[in-house]
C-alpha cells in the first residue's frame, strides 16, 4: 500500500492512491463506504472506535508527541510524511492487515484530519509490565484516550497471566496515571477504548481516576477485552461507572468472557472462530455498523465460567509459581516476543522441552496437579450439563 524512498537514513512514507480492500463486510469496507463522511454527518460510531484501537497496535514512538512532553499534536499525514516505517509496523502479527488499515486511514477524509499526542510505550521485564496509549482528537472535537491491548512482547503476555493473583498489575496502574495526566492537559469530555488488554485498562483507568476526571468521561469501550475478580470491582468502585461501559465481544469470545460477571455486554459477528474471533479485522460490519448476535456460545459460556472459578480457587502463591512456571519454560526458547517465538518451530519447542526436564521434580508435580485440577473441573462441569441436556430431552425434571 506504500512505498518509500531513503531520506536521511530513514524510510518516507508515499501514500499511493489505490487501497486493496480484501476483507468484505468488515471495518477496511466501512472505510471504503464511509471514509469520506464527515463527523458532522455521521456521528462517531463503535465502528470507528474500532478502528482507532487497532490503530493503537502501530508503534508510534518519536512520530507522536511524548506523554511526559506537553507538546503540540501531531496529524496523520503529518506522521506519514516523515515517520519511519520499519518501527511503525514493528508488531509482526498485524503487520499485512496494519499497512492496508493505516493506507485506507490516511486516504479517508474522516480520519486523516485525526490528530494524535501523549503517546506511551513501555515494555519493563524487570516489573512484568507492557503499557502503552496516546490520546486523540477528531475534526469533530471528539477526544479519545485509547490503550493498547497485548502486544508481541513475551513480557505483557506474562503480565496478563499475572492478573490471575495480582491486582493492580503494573499497566492497570500505568492506566490510572495516564489518565489522571491527561485529565490534567484535556478539560474537554473524553472517550476511553481499548481492544484485548486495552479495554481491561480503559475500564480500570475510569474506576480508578480522579473524581473530577471520571465525571467528564463519557463512555468507555471494551473490545473483547478480559473482566475483574469480583472482590477487584467492589474496591474500585465499578458501580460509578457502569453505565458509561460499552462491552463489545464476538460471538465465540475467550478472552473477553474471562472474568466477566456483567451480563450488559453486545454481541457480535465475526468471519472467524474460536480465539481467532479476538481479532479486530474478522469484526463484521454492515450498512456502517457492527453486526449483532443474540449471545456468546453457550459452550463457551461454559467454558470461560470453569477457567474463571478455576483460577479463583488457587490459592495466591500456587497461582504466581504456577504463572511463573509456565513463563520460564515459554523464556527458554531465548526470545523476547511471541513472532519470533512461533517462527523458530521445532527449535523453539526442543529448548521448552528441555527446559521443562531439567525442572525439579516438585516443580513438574506442582504443573501437573495445577493442569489437572482444571481438566477436572472442566470434566465436571461437562457431564454436569451432559446430564441437564439429557433431562430436558426426556422431560425429566
Amino acid at each position: 500500500m506504500f512505498y518509500h524512498k531513503k531520506k536521511q537514513g530513514r524510510k518516507v512514507f508515499r501514500l499511493r492512491k489505490e487501497v486493496i480492500f480484501h476483507m468484505k463486510g468488515t471495518m477496511l469496507e466501512y472505510l471504503k463506504e464511509f471514509g469520506n463522511v464527515p463527523f458532522a454527518q455521521k456521528p462517531v460510531s463503535e465502528v470507528d472506535f474500532m478502528i482507532i484501537c487497532q490503530l493503537a497496535y502501530l508503534k508510534f514512538a518519536g512520530m507522536v508527541p511524548d506523554a511526559r512532553e506537553d507538546s503540540a499534536s501531531v496529524g496523520l499525514l503529518d506522521i506519514a510524511r516523515t515517520g519511519d516505517e520499519k518501527v511503525l509496523f514493528a508488531d509482526e502479527r498485524f503487520e499485512k492487515q496494519n499497512r492496508v488499515l493505516w493506507s485506507a486511514v490516511l486516504q479517508s477524509k474522516r480520519f486523516n484530519t485525526m490528530k494524535l499526542n501523549s503517546y506511551i510505550d513501555i515494555v519493563e521485564k524487570e516489573w512484568e509490565a507492557q503499557f502503552s496509549a496516546f490520546t486523540c482528537s477528531l475534526e469533530d472535537g471528539t477526544v479519545m484516550v485509547i490503550f493498547r491491548g497485548t502486544d508481541e512482547n513475551i513480557v505483557g503476555w506474562k503480565e496478563d497471566f499475572n492478573m490471575v493473583y495480582q491486582s493492580p498489575i503494573p499497566s492497570q496502574a500505568y492506566a490510572v496515571k495516564y489518565l489522571n495526566m491527561i485529565g490534567d492537559r484535556v478539560r474537554c469530555p473524553l472517550y476511553l477504548a481499548g481492544h484485548s488488554k486495552g479495554g481491561n485498562l480503559a475500564v480500570y483507568g475510569a474506576m480508578n481516576c480522579r473524581a473530577d476526571i471520571q465525571d467528564r468521561i463519557i463512555k468507555i469501550y471494551n473490545l473483547d477485552g478480559p473482566g475483574f475478580k469480583k472482590e477487584v470491582l467492589e474496591k474500585c468502585g465499578y458501580e460509578r461507572i457502569v453505565d458509561r461501559v460499552v462491552k463489545i465481544l464476538p460471538h465465540s469470545s475467550v478472552v473477553g468472557m474471562i472474568f466477566e460477571w456483567d451480563a450488559r455486554y453486545k454481541v457480535v459477528e465475526s468471519n472467524n472462530f474460536g480465539i481467532l474471533q479476538h481479532d479486530l479485522f474478522s469484526w463484521q460490519v454492515v450498512d456502517g455498523a457492527l453486526v449483532p448476535v443474540p449471545q456468546v456460545y453457550d459452550s463457551l459460556q461454559q467454558m470461560e465460567h470453569t477457567l474463571a472459578d478455576w483460577m479463583m480457587s488457587l490459592e495466591e502463591d500456587r497461582a504466581k509459581r504456577f504463572v511463573d512456571t509456565l513463563f520460564d519454560i515459554i523464556s527458554a526458547s531465548e526470545t523476547d516476543d511471541f513472532v519470533e517465538f512461533a517462527a523458530n518451530g521445532m527449535g523453539t519447542v526442543k529448548k521448552v522441552f528441555e527446559a521443562y526436564k531439567d525442572m525439579d521434580e516438585d516443580t513438574k508435580k506442582m504443573l501437573k496437579e495445577t493442569i489437572q485440577s482444571f481438566t477436572k473441573l472442566a470434566g465436571d462441569r461437562w457431564m454436569e450439563g451432559a446430564k441437564v441436556s439429557l433431562n430436558n430431552l426426556l422431560g425429566i425434571k
